[in-house]
């Protein structure tokens, strides 16, 4: 365990309630994307609501984190790996809050037979992050069960790369119906969502070398 005295409670207290914090957002972020697919409008309001103040708890608990491993003088080998996945937490919480946000500003068209297709790609692709939170708090308790949590990461970023490409090949190939901006926007969602597995990969990346380095 990183952090070994009741000095350090309160620090490693606000890290899990940090990862808890961007779990509970992938849930709003699950939840949002089905609801506006299938236009159910107030609950996607509601979504973007929580969204919103779960994007603001988890900065204050990243600041209030940060402040805290600079009072931690036997932190100063690893303060900086801290930071660099703290970061790389925040980047996943970022793109969970403008993702959301994105479909209520931009309203992408979305045909109905696509659906299923993008709530395959969100789940897939919040997979890859729910597989990288039990990873990073590994890390401060058994961080040599890292390496094994790390694993879904990849597999997940994988399917969501196969399920991406699959998605963007049927609105380009088969629904010859829509307009080529029609089918850049609903690329453009794609990516949105693709993009959250490849932060989840960052973060397992960053995981991975922070474990190497406890074992020296």
């Amino acid at each position: 365990m990183i952090f070994g005295t009741k000095k350090n409670d309160v620090l490693i207290e606000n890290i899990d309630k940090y990862f808890n914090t961007i779990d509970s957002a992938l849930l709003v972020f699950k939840d949002g994307v089905r609801n506006y697919l299938y236009s159910n409008q107030e609950a996607f309001n509601g979504n973007l609501q929580n969204m919103s103040h779960l994007g603001a708890e988890a900065g204050m608990l990243r600041r209030e984190i940060e402040n805290g491993l600079y009072t931690q003088t036997a932190l100063v080998r690893s303060r900086g790996d801290i930071m660099r996945l703290l970061e790389k937490m925040g980047h996943i919480a970022n793109i969970l809050n403008d993702s959301l946000m994105q479909f209520e500003i931009e309203t992408p068209f979305v045909p109905s037979e696509l659906n299923n297709d993008f709530i395959k790609l969100t789940e897939f692709s919040t997979l890859a992050v729910e597989s990288a939170l039990p990873a990073a708090k590994a890390y401060f308790r058994s961080p040599d069960e890292v390496a094994d949590k790390i694993s879904r990461v990849y597999f997940y970023e994988t399917e969501t790369n196969k399920c991406a490409q699959a998605l963007k090949r049927k609105v380009f190939h088969e629904m010859i119906s829509l307009k080529l901006s029609e089918k850049f926007h609903l690329r453009y969602f794609a990516l949105h969502i693709e993009n959250l597995s490849d932060a989840a990969e960052q973060v397992a990346d960053q995981l991975s070398v922070m474990a190497i380095k406890r074992t020296f």
